[in-house]
């Protein structure tokens, strides 16, 4: 007889780490707003602050498999969540860029093994016929952490308008510094789980693994899972160490070549842009700051409902028709988006600009502007470089909310119906499944290795279009990224139509004799 609740409860302990992860990664959006004028940061520093975290996460994926073989994955998890701590409260009292950007590192590192850990872990203790679902719920996790942080952001920015103490120059920390308390909390029910009953069969505690199994699946599924495990040791060449070299050796080099294509698939196609962006991409639609904020909480709410329908459906529909539809959906939204941007014009009034902020904080600014007035541009390039020419760019990041806002002619709903288009793709394709895939396809004794690999992979794209999004939003402008994205899309669509597998309703054992033999 199955246990499942008592695994649930464990897959929903270790996914926790998630919460934390798409906390701190979101919750950058709203500070950025703050920081960048702040500490006067230009578009390749507040890249690197935004995307800083996948730096350090990519040395965390390669380490992490290996540490989990050497520690286990309970321990690993448990330095984790001081990770996370450590960087909330780092985060929270930084006092100019490099220290914001160490703190973040420090998350990032986290957050790397974490994405690691926490698949591969309930992977390993969760039954075949609902193994998909329970490691979905590392992604549910992720998505509610993307929820939480825009609507704490939201909070946060309402409550400074309201309270005196609470202003520009200290609520960008405490949007921050709140991770501080679910990381706290991750720490503590950590201790509650227990080690992965593989890990501990393969370091030779079999009746460790035994204990584990039977609470559980029962007496009758664990001894069976020993069994298996039993055979698919002695089938294995001695008890070498996984090796990197391994993983383009002949009998696993094509599952490894796919689980590669996820990993980077997952990441090209914008997805962090979208994320860590979110209030910059609605304020460049030109719906203004507070609004920028709300909206992105609409992005946190789709994002956790459709991963819910990922879940209900991946262990029934399969995880190669999500893939599909996702990735179609991913393809059509960026293509709405940029049409969005590509029809929106520019033009300043001398009304506009005598009314707006940077003429009451600096009237010769404003009045150098008065120049452009009546001036239409085609495009936000034109636009931005324009009045940067003329303001100065620090002038211009502080006030270009307000400046894009007064100037830009388009329908802002387009561009909030594309995004939130993207957001329901992504979540119930390319987020959950993505994960769950990589969790299945590699060899047990490999697992560890390749996932590290496939991770290290994935947060070097992630870094990769973190870093270079507000230079793309300068150079390319808004319609030309998202095109790219959808590119990147439609090529992903026909390599997974041609080379993903489907592994629903399988034993990791199965899978394993399926895919390499």
């Amino acid at each position: 007889m199955t246990r499942q609740p008592h695994t649930l409860a464990l897959a929903v302990v270790v996914s926790l780490g998630g919460f934390l992860f798409g906390f701190d990664a979101s919750v950058i959006s709203g500070v950025i707003r703050f920081v960048q004028p702040q500490f006067g940061l230009d578009e390749f520093q507040l890249g690197w602050v935004v995307s800083s975290p996948s730096a350090s996460a990519m040395v965390a994926m390669l380490l992490a498999g290996p540490l989990s073989g050497w520690l286990g994955r309970k321990r690993l998890l448990e330095i984790v969540a001081l990770l996370y701590l450590a960087s909330a409260l780092l985060s929270a009292f930084a006092t100019g860029y490099a220290m914001l950007v160490t703190a973040r590192m420090i998350g990032g590192a986290a957050f790397g093994a974490a994405l690691i850990l926490a698949p591969m872990y309930i992977a390993e203790i969760a039954p075949a016929g609902q193994r998909g679902r329970m490691v979905s719920i590392q992604q549910l996790n992720i998505v509610l952490g993307f929820s939480a942080a825009y609507f704490s952001n939201y909070l946060f920015l309402d409550a400074a308008q309201n309270v005196a103490w609470l202003g520009e120059a200290t609520v960008w920390r405490w949007m921050l510094g709140i991770e501080a308390l679910p990381a706290a909390a991750y720490f503590l029910l950590l201790f509650l789980i227990p080690q992965s009953p593989r890990w501990l069969y393969a370091r030779g505690r079999v009746e460790e693994a035994r204990t584990v199994l039977v609470r559980l699946h029962g007496q009758e599924r664990a001894e069976a899972e020993l069994e298996e495990l039993g055979r698919k040791l002695a089938r294995e060449p001695g008890v070498r160490r996984a090796s990197y070299r391994e993983l383009v050796g002949p009998t696993v080099r094509a599952v490894f070549l796919i689980g590669l294509l996820l990993g980077v698939l997952q990441q090209i196609t914008g997805v962090n842009a979208i994320y860590f962006y979110a209030t910059l991409i609605f304020e460049q639609s030109g719906i203004g700051a507070n609004a920028s904020f709300a909206q992105a909480v609409w992005v946190g709410v789709i994002n956790v409902v459709f991963t819910v329908v990922a879940m209900l459906l991946i262990d029934r529909v399969g995880r190669r028709p999500l893939m599909l539809a996702g990735l179609a959906g991913v393809l059509l939204s960026m293509g709405i988006t940029a049409y969005g941007f590509s029809g929106a014009t520019f033009s300043l009034s001398e009304g506009d600009i005598e009314s707006s902020s940077l003429w009451e904080e600096n009237p010769v600014a404003g009045a150098q502007l008065l120049d452009m007035a009546g001036t239409v541009f085609e495009s936000d390039v034109a636009y931005a470089t324009s009045v940067r020419e003329v303001i100065g760019g620090a002038s211009f990041r502080r006030h270009q909310a307000e400046l894009v806002e007064k100037a830009i002619v388009m329908n802002p709903y387009v561009v909030l119906a594309g995004i939130l288009l993207f957001v329901a793709s992504f979540a119930v394709s390319l987020g959950p499944v993505t994960w769950v895939m990589l969790s299945e396809l590699f060899p047990t004794r490999l697992r560890a290795v390749a996932i590290s690999v496939v991770g290290f992979a994935n947060s070097l794209v992630s870094w990769f279009v973190q870093f270079l999004f507000p230079w793309e939003l300068s150079v390319l402008g808004s319609a030309g990224t998202y095109t790219i994205y959808g590119v990147f899309a439609l090529i992903g669509l026909v390599l997974v139509y041609r080379l993903l597998p489907e592994t629903k309703g399988k034993t990791l054992e199965e899978i394993e004799r399926q895919l390499v033999g």
